[in-house]
């Protein structure tokens, strides 16, 4: 069971991102204050769960939130000020949606550039330890999912029904036949070489 809070006595909102790692398509970021009692058996990491699991703790946290908010940023916007950048400003644009005013933002990862004057706690895993920073992930990645499930429609070739924009073979190949798209990241590695050092970079990631 992941923890319900960070801290008892100020308002949390869970922050993290999905799709940095993709070729194609915007980075999503989600920011969830839930109830500091909030808890719920199933809800983890969104990598760790299927979709079945995700759409439902979607909807739940949707609805058992003191409040929640999704924003992109544009695969444009990532090849101006690169991909951590977007992130972070993804992050800030759903901390801003909020409709409640967090004193403590809890970050997935080790990283962050401050909102305004607002505290924050960077946590390595977080969204396997808390249960705010499990539910934005739950909702960036499923409002990603939905959003390059509409794009795989216009362009078919990619299948980002399945692979949702990460550096898979198919996408690769597709890359090599077709071309790029306007939501390719232009200033990440396009070419068959780039899934090598994809693998080496997620090896190298899950050593450190």
């Amino acid at each position: 069971m992941l923890k319900s809070y960070y801290q008892i006595k100020q308002i949390e909102a869970g922050c993290d991102e999905a799709g940095r790692g993709c070729l194609a398509g915007p980075v999503f970021a989600a920011a969830v204050i839930l109830p500091k009692n909030f808890k719920h058996p199933l809800l983890n990491d969104s990598k760790l769960l299927n979709k079945q699991t995700r759409d439902e703790l979607r909807i739940v946290v949707e609805k058992e939130a003191l409040s929640w908010s999704v924003a992109k940023i544009t695969p444009k916007v990532i090849d101006n000020i690169n991909i951590l950048n977007a992130s972070f400003k993804a992050m800030h644009h759903a901390i801003k949606g909020l409709n409640i005013t967090p004193e403590l933002l809890l970050i997935d990862g080790n990283r962050f550039n401050p909102y305004k004057k607002i505290d924050y706690q960077c946590i390595i895993k977080g969204d396997s330890k808390f249960a705010s920073i499990a539910a934005a992930s739950i909702l960036a990645k499923t409002h990603r999912d939905e959003y390059m499930l509409k794009k795989h429609r216009k362009f078919p070739q990619y299948a980002w029904d399945t692979n949702k924009g990460y550096p898979t073979v198919e996408h690769r190949t597709a890359l090599m036949k077709h071309g790029i798209t306007p939501l390719h990241r232009k200033t990440f590695n396009l070419s068959m070489q780039g899934i090598v050092d994809f693998k080496k970079a997620k090896a190298k990631s899950k050593k450190d």
